[in-house]
């Protein structure tokens, strides 16, 4: 008589629904992300803090983001073929030496010495220089990173570590900022750009711990026929470009980070831990949902969860345009964090399935030159609206438009209203 084998029964534990965390190499990879992230949010914050004390000029908060976002989208153009043509650790390596070499000589302008004999003028034109570098910077490390995360995850595994790589980057966008509010209100300025520098130093032992991968674009090409392609590819593929349309002008409108020191100091009347607590608000939200995530794993209809979640972000940014209470206007924050973190995880998951390897890094370059630049383009759309209209507009008319945006995008790209995470139904489509 002969006994049967019992079926296996599927596990349903935490690890099983996570299967990315198994993996030693991406573990590390979440480190050194959440680790840069919360660095430059602290540096970032302590930056936008230190001008607006300097200058009390909306305006000079918008130079910020533009000091920003033009060496990101001009590099842009040619460092996706770049990192193509080479190993993804070297090239993390040399960003982030670059990002320590910058946090280190933003320490020596706020050394009080270094005030007294340069000036209030020279000391404002060299933080819009060393932001400069750090957009350079950033033009470099996106694709280097994205490009990474296809070489230390398994493709069956794309959903799930996105959104552990999301939750990462918002982990440290939470913490950056409320970091730096308690080093600028119980310490100084100084003492915040000193923790990002030490951080940065610490940040290489987890990337050290990543293999070097191969590179699986050896042929070599004239820069711009490379760079056609890339943007070629984004042009070509209506799923890709539409999230990417949407994302961009979404985040150019829908921005209210760098006026939040005008927030702080003139509408709502609080401290610098109350500045804090607001720029971390968002990321504070976005880590709720992206935990709800981990245990519900986004599965059906993620191209309509998209739209839905731009347009509540949207509606979350106006009414905090328009409230004059702390309480409300931290909850609209956090709930705009909470809508950003769904569509984030949709939009990464979208470039992560849709971009074949060897074009990772420029296709990553095209994202960062349209996408992830324009939250330092918003910053200046913001600066400049809010010298011109004032804050409360500026926030108000920039939520509108996003809505307004979501409406001409649901209805003119029916493959991103479609779009399902299963490849297989995807194809019958």
């Amino acid at each position: 008589m002969q006994t049967e084998t019992p079926t296996p029964i599927p596990r349903k534990g935490f690890i099983s629904k996570n299967p990315s965390l198994k993996i030693r190499e991406f573990r590390s990879y979440l480190t050194l992300r959440l680790g840069v992230i919360f660095a430059l949010n602290m540096q970032s914050t302590t930056i936008y803090f230190w001008v607006y004390q300097m200058t009390n000029d909306k305006l000079s908060l918008g130079f910020v983001g533009l000091a920003e976002v033009i060496p990101a989208i001009c590099c842009s153009f040619f460092s996706g073929h770049f990192v193509d043509l080479n190993e993804k650790r070297k090239m993390i390596t040399i960003c982030l030496a670059g990002y320590i070499i910058t946090g280190i000589c933003l320490l020596l302008l706020a050394v009080p010495m270094t005030a007294q004999h340069l000036g209030a003028s020279w000391m404002l034109h060299l933080i819009y220089f060393f932001v400069f570098l750090g957009g350079a910077l950033r033009s470099f490390y996106s694709p280097s990173m994205f490009s990474l995360f296809g070489l230390v995850v398994p493709r069956a595994d794309y959903p799930n570590a996105t959104g552990w790589s999301s939750m990462a980057w918002q982990v440290g966008s939470v913490l950056g900022p409320l970091a730096a509010g308690f080093a600028i209100a119980s310490l100084c300025i100084l003492s915040s750009l000193s923790i990002v520098v030490a951080l940065e130093f610490l940040l290489l032992v987890p990337l050290f711990s990543i293999a070097a991968k191969p590179i699986i674009r050896k042929e070599k090409e004239r820069v711009m026929k490379s760079v056609t392609e890339g943007l070629r590819f984004v042009w070509n593929t209506p799923v890709l470009l539409s999230a990417l349309t949407l994302d961009m002008f979404s985040v150019l409108f829908g921005g209210a980070v760098a006026l939040l020191p005008v927030y702080q100091k003139e509408i709502l009347h609080v401290n610098e831990m109350g500045f804090g607590l607001l720029r971390a608000a968002p990321g504070i939200g976005a880590i709720i949902t992206l935990g709800l995530l981990a245990l519900i794993p986004l599965k059906k209809q993620p191209g309509r969860k998209l739209f839905i979640c731009v347009a509540g972000f949207a509606i979350s940014i106006i009414v905090f345009g328009i409230s004059t209470n702390f309480i409300l206007s931290f909850c609209m924050l956090l709930f705009s964090g909470m809508f950003d973190a769904v569509s984030v995880v949709i939009r990464g998951t979208i470039l992560q399935l849709v971009t074949p390897d060897h074009m990772r890094g420029r296709v990553s370059a095209v994202n960062t030159m349209f996408v992830s630049s324009s939250n330092e383009l918003g910053d200046f759309e913001s600066g400049v609206m809010a010298h011109f209209f004032g804050a409360v507009r500026a926030v108000v008319i920039g939520g509108c438009l996003t809505l307004g945006v979501v409406g001409y995008t649901l209805f003119s790209a029916p493959q991103l209203r479609k779009f399902t995470f299963d490849e297989k139904k995807q194809e019958h489509e």
